[in-house]
Formats: structure tokens, sequence, C-alpha cells
């Protein structure tokens, strides 16, 4: 691997950093919202799952501020033998990892859990950027295409087996990425027609994803429909204004775990069209100032790690949204910042200070 030659570190883009702040506060506010009622039934604390939150969200502002004042050249060295390290944790939840609602998810470490899928997605990024540069004078055809998409086979087949929404999300990461690194429209044609393929293939694989597209399309015939359907019930009943931070009824047992995938329906309805659209408007100016880093970032690899998180950012809160609004089947996504989930959280401010390193190396301007 050729040396990367020093460069001067400036600051980071603060108006990102304010966004990531603003998100993770949000976040927190709204997660005790949502999950106050179902702490006091289940744990005899409404606080539960606001503490637990808190905690990873402590945790990942830590790390954030670790990684940000780290060179990202330095992360990306490592990139080969992190994502070793995601096969491995992956395959090993498939043999002993915990299973919760049906689901092998997660990795329990003593008293606490770990989702390897979440490492997965930083790990993805970190290797494609590893990968690409390495090969900048051939990133373009079918060939390097292929050999690109091949190498997340590995990843996407262990994660993809019990979680399709993070399978997906990894291979519209590489999707993403392989067209920065060599934009051309007709090549994507065929990658896309492979892609549907594979996607159909995957949901025939296992009569429940098939259930799911059922119950998508009339979730009143099914009794796994009440989640959606409860969930529309929250975003109608909100209105233009809502009824009010902490208002909310449907999160009163209607919505089940209503702090997780479907918290952005309980937002609906405490802060109404207006304040869900305010929220979207945030998302927005953060994939913005992502790319604003891609673009000025002195280097492919920086350009590649902001591109890799803005298309994770993207491709996650429009899945989480468009399920909730039932506009596609569940995929049992989260909402980046605001869902309840530490391991999320924590991965999640990691990759953002990525980011932030790479804002700190941005070009320098010229007269």
């Amino acid at each position: 691997m050729s040396q990367q030659p020093q460069r001067k570190k400036g600051r980071p883009d603060a108006l990102l950093l304010i966004l990531v702040i603003f998100l993770a506060v949000f976040g927190l506010v709204f997660l005790y919202s949502a999950s106050s009622y179902n702490g006091r039934v289940r744990f005899h604390d409404s606080f539960y799952y606001f503490k637990k939150q808190l905690f990873a969200t402590a945790l990942g502002l830590a790390a954030m501020y670790v990684v940000s004042e780290t060179d990202y050249h330095f992360w990306v060295s490592l990139a080969p033998a992190v994502y070793l390290m995601s096969v491995v944790l992956s395959t090993a939840v498939l043999l002993v990892g915990q299973e919760i609602n049906g689901s092998k998810r997660w990795l329990s470490l003593g008293p606490l859990s770990f989702q390897p899928s979440e490492f997965a997605k930083v790990a993805v990024i970190l290797f494609l950027a590893w990968q690409i540069d390495r090969s900048r004078k051939k990133t373009s055809g079918i060939w390097f295409m292929c050999r690109t998409m091949a190498t997340l086979l590995p990843i996407v087949g262990l994660v993809g087996s019990n979680n399709l929404s993070t399978a997906i999300i990894i291979l519209g990461i590489g999707v993403i990425l392989i067209f920065v690194s060599s934009p051309g429209y007709v090549q994507f044609v065929g990658m896309g027609s492979a892609g549907v393929a594979f996607i159909t293939v995957f949901l025939a694989a296992e009569s429940y994803r098939l259930e799911r597209l059922a119950i998508w399309r009339n979730p009143e015939k099914y009794e796994k429909g009440f989640q959606t359907i409860q969930g529309l019930y929250a975003i109608g009943s909100g209105g233009l204004f809502g009824r009010g931070l902490g208002s909310s009824l449907q999160k009163l047992g209607f919505v089940p775990e209503a702090q997780n995938d479907m918290i952005f329906s309980i937002i609906c309805e405490e802060l109404g069209l207006v304040g869900a659209g305010i929220l979207i408007i945030i998302f927005a100016l953060l994939l913005w100032r992502l790319c604003v880093t891609a673009m000025h970032s002195r280097d492919l690899q920086g350009t590649l790690i902001s591109a890799g998180i803005m298309g994770h950012m993207a491709i996650q809160v429009i899945l989480n949204i468009s399920v909730v609004t039932n506009t596609i089947p569940n995929t049992g996504i989260t909402l980046p910042f605001i869902s309840y989930g530490g391991t999320s959280v924590v991965f999640l401010l990691a990759e953002m200070g990525l980011a932030l390193s790479v804002s700190s190396h941005r070009k320098e301007k010229t007269a």
C-alpha cells in the first residue's frame, strides 16, 4: 500500500457537527417520549430505555470525538482487518447469537449485547474505500463492478440470512461507491437487473418474506398487519401540528415497540406533519453536508468514505419512513439517531466521526 503524504489538519465541518448533535439530542428526547409507557409496563421504570440509549449515545459521542481527531487514512489502513472481523462476527452471530423476537442478530458480551450487522456497515465503507483507492487506475467497466461487488458477497450473504434490510443497505453502499469512482450510467443497467434478480430470489427463499409482501398489500387482513395499521392511525391523528410532545395515544400499547422501527409514526402524531417535515429537512441538510464533504475531500479515499456514509444515511432514512408509511413492505429498519438501539447509535456516531475527520482534511482554497 502506498504511503499517504502528511496533510495539515484543519477545522471539521461545524454545521455537520451541529446537525449530528441536534439529531442525537432529538433522538434521546423522542426516545423517552415513545418508550416511557413500555418501560413502565415491562420494567417498572419509565426511564429504562432512555437510560440505556443515553449510555450508548455518550459512548458514541466519545467514539465520534476519537475518530474525528484521528486522520481517516489510519482507519482506512485497517480496513482489511476490520472487514475480516465483521465477517467473523457475522458468522458467530449465526452460530451462537442471541435470538430476540425470532431473529438471531445479537452477540452477548456479558451484560451487553452487540449487533454485528451495524459494525458491518462501517466495515464495508472503509473496505471499499481501501479497495477502490488501490485500483484507481482500473475503475471502469463491468469487470471492476463485478470484482468490487463480489468482495461484498460474503458479508451480504451472512447478514442477509437474518437481516434483509441491512443486506440491502450494504449492497446500496457498494453501488453508490462504484458509481462515485466510475460514473457511467449504461453499466449500471446490468447491475440493477442483477440486483433485482438477487432480491427476488432472496425474497422467495423464505416464506415469511413472501408473507410480508402479502401483509403490505392488505395489512387489515393479517394479524401481523396490526402494527402497520396502528402506525398509520398515529400519522393520521397527528394532523398538521400534532397532539404535542408526550401526548401520543398510539404509543400506549397500540403501536407495538413504539420506540423501535415505528418511532417516526409517534413523531408524526406528537409533532404533526410540520414537525415530521422539519425532521426530514434536518436529515436532508445532513446529507447535503456529507455531499459537500465528499466533493471537497483532498483524495479519493476521503470522497469514498463521505459518499458511503451519505449513502448509508440516505438509504436507511428512506427505507424507515417508507416502511412506516406503508410505501414498501416492512423490513425492520431503524430511523438513524432516533430509534432505540445502542449498537446502531454508537456506530452511527463513529461514522460521523469519520466524516468530520474527512472534512478537517478538505482541499485548501486557492485564490
